[in-house]
C-alpha cells in the first residue's frame, strides 16, 4: 500500500456513504476508491491537481468528482456519520469542548476567485500574519474535530464561537467549553450561561478561571493545540491554495475525517 493511500479498513467504513458506483459501460468511470486516493494524495503532498501521478488517473476527474462531492455536502455527511458511530460507541467525550483559532497563510494562488470580487467573501484577510485566513475548529474532550469555520484572516475570535458551538449541537451538548482569552467576550459567557454550559475561558493573563477545578479544565486545552497540528501535517491545509472558501474547507474536513478513521 502506497503511503497517501487509504487502507483496506479505512476504505471500507467510507464505501457506504459514496454515491453508487457508475455501471461499467461506455467509457468506464475510475472507481470511487482510486478517486479518493487522489484527492488524500494532494491533500497530503500540498502539490498542484495538476501533477497528481498517473495511477490516479486524470486529474481533472479527481478534481471535478472532489467537487462534486463537496457541492453535495458528503464531507460534512461522513464527517457527522463518524461523529455518531463514536458517540454510540462511547468514544466521543463530549462533556468538555475545546475553541480555538488558528491563522493559515494564503499562497499567491489563492487569490483572485472569480466568485465574489471581495477577497472576504472567501474567508480571505489581512492579519499580523500576513494574508491568509484564520480557520476556527471545535473538538472534544479527546481532541477529535467536530465542526469548523473558515472567516477572513483578520477576523477576531469571539463571534466565531457561538457559530461553531450551534454547528455542533444536535450531535453533542458539553458540560464545559474551554478556549484562550480570545474568546472572552460577555456575549459567549452569556450564551453558555444560558444554557448551563460552564465557561472555562480566562478574563485576564493570569487569571485561567474562577476556581480550582476550572484550572484543572483549562489544562486539558492543550489537546486542542494538538488536534491542529495533526491537522497541519496535511500540507494541503496548512497553507492555503483554494481560492474557494468552500473547497479549502472541504480539504480540512478531508482531514478531519482521516483524524477520525
Amino acid at each position: 500500500m502506497k503511503r497517501h493511500e487509504l487502507t483496506d479498513d479505512q476504505w471500507e467504513w467510507l464505501a457506504p456513504f459514496l454515491p453508487p458506483q457508475r455501471p461499467a459501460t461506455g467509457r468506464p468511470a475510475k472507481d470511487h476508491r482510486t478517486i479518493l486516493n487522489g484527492i488524500v494524495w494532494v491533500l497530503n503532498t500540498g502539490a498542484p491537481w495538476r501533477d497528481l501521478p498517473e495511477r490516479y488517473g486524470s486529474w481533472q476527474t479527481v478534481y471535478s468528482r472532489f467537487r462534486r462531492w463537496q457541492q453535495s455536502g458528503l464531507s460534512d455527511t461522513v464527517l457527522q456519520g463518524l461523529q455518531a458511530d463514536a458517540a454510540h460507541d462511547d468514544t466521543l467525550d463530549g462533556s468538555l469542548t475545546m475553541i480555538d483559532g488558528s491563522t493559515i497563510r494564503a499562497h499567491q494562488h489563492a487569490a483572485g476567485a472569480r466568485k465574489g470580487g471581495d477577497p472576504a467573501d472567501q474567508g480571505l484577510g489581512r492579519s499580523r500574519g500576513g494574508f491568509g485566513s484564520k480557520r476556527h475548529l471545535m473538538t472534544e474532550r479527546r481532541g477529535k474535530p467536530i465542526t469548523l469555520r473558515l472567516p477572513a484572516g483578520q477576523r477576531h475570535e469571539s463571534p466565531e464561537a457561538i457559530p461553531l458551538l450551534e454547528q455542533a449541537q444536535q450531535r453533542l451538548w458539553p458540560e464545559a467549553v474551554t478556549g484562550d482569552k480570545g474568546y472572552r467576550g460577555s456575549e459567549l459567557r452569556n450564551w453558555l450561561a444560558a444554557r448551563e454550559i460552564v465557561a472555562v475561558i480566562p478574563q485576564r493573563a493570569k487569571a485561567l478561571g474562577t476556581n480550582d477545578d476550572d484550572q484543572e479544565l483549562y489544562k486539558e486545552r492543550s489537546m486542542i493545540e494538538r488536534s491542529i497540528n495533526r491537522l497541519k501535517r496535511h500540507r494541503h491545509i496548512a497553507t492555503r491554495y483554494e481560492k474557494l472558501a468552500a473547497t479549502y474547507l472541504a480539504m480540512v474536513a478531508t482531514a478531519c475525517i482521516l483524524e477520525w478513521l
